[in-house]
């Protein structure tokens, strides 16, 4: 049950670039408007399950909330920088590295030989997979790059990780070590708190890269789809970390990549070379087989 839940992020998740890049907006509209769909998938996950609201959920998910902000903003920044298809591997590759790590080093998830071996070599698989599919046709460089810049690409992928392995480490160090008593509940319980640290941490966002007066514009409006989408994926993959462990579950759901990949390439243009082809190919197949050793663990 538990590998079955975390594969509804892989799907949810993996949509998100290809849903906010058919909306358009800028990278603060997108972020902002996403976390505005957080916010209503967070009321209505509210009124379903009707958890206690504690002052510990509170702390938990206004925290991450605000640290997935900069995660997320990051990401659209790269986007727009360097492209989706390029942006989603790298920032794949490193997410995976740093919860990896997190769920191994900090919360002791894998205890005996076999799991350090399959696990390794698992999460070793998905990161050269993402960065396969990342991997740019050197005879075709010069004219595909001429309009990215790698350098603020690079900057936003930074901050990016920084935020998006630390969202998912606070919630879970308050899971293990925060006597919140039921995990399942406070799972439920955080989703919302967690929202409206996001719309919170949009709305500093926006004013610090100066974009008020975009802000409120119809792309904003339209990316609530998108937040309903990260809604569904981020209480499924939390739901999975009580199951799974958050090196498991997180990993399993950046097999999303493959969706965000190969739907950039086919629904949004972005335009490869034979080479970069089979790179994209024999990435997403060590993907596949990361994420299967994964669940066989």
């Amino acid at each position: 049950m538990g590998i079955l839940i975390a594969l509804v992020p892989v799907i949810a998740w993996g949509s998100i670039g290809l849903v906010s890049g058919r909306l358009g907006g800028s990278a603060a509209q997108q972020t902002l408007g996403m976390t505005m769909g957080a916010v209503v998938f967070g009321i209505i996950a509210w009124f379903i399950y009707q958890p206690t609201l504690d002052g510990k959920v509170w702390l938990a998910g206004i925290v991450s909330g605000m640290l997935w902000v900069l995660g997320q903003g990051g990401q659209f920044t790269s986007m727009k920088a360097i492209g989706v298809s390029k942006t989603i591997p790298l920032s794949t590759g490193l997410q995976l590295a740093g919860n990896a790590l997190a769920g191994v080093l900090l919360f002791q998830e894998w205890t005996t030989g076999r799991q350090y071996t399959m696990g390794t070599v698992a999460v070793v698989a998905l990161i050269i997979g993402a960065t396969l599919t990342s991997r740019r046709d050197k005879k075709t460089a010069t004219q595909t790059d001429q309009h990215e810049d790698m350098a603020a690409g690079a900057r936003a992928m930074t901050y990016s990780t920084v935020g998006y392995v630390a969202y998912t480490i606070v919630i879970k160090a308050f899971e293990k070590w925060g006597h919140v008593g039921d995990p399942t509940n406070f799972t439920h319980a955080v989703v919302l708190p967690q929202s409206i640290g996001m719309f919170a941490g949009a709305l500093v966002f926006v004013f610090i890269i100066g974009a008020q007066k975009d802000m409120w514009q119809m792309p904003t409006w339209k990316n609530i789809i998108t937040g309903l989408f990260w809604g569904t994926g981020n209480l499924f993959m939390f739901l999975a970390t009580v199951k799974v462990g958050l090196a498991v579950a997180f990993s399993m759901a950046q097999m999303g990549i493959i969706i965000s990949t190969f739907g950039s390439i086919w629904l949004l243009g972005e335009r490869k070379t034979h080479w970069e082809m089979v790179n994209i190919i024999i990435g997403s197949a060590l993907i596949i087989v990361g994420g299967i050793l994964l669940g066989t663990m």
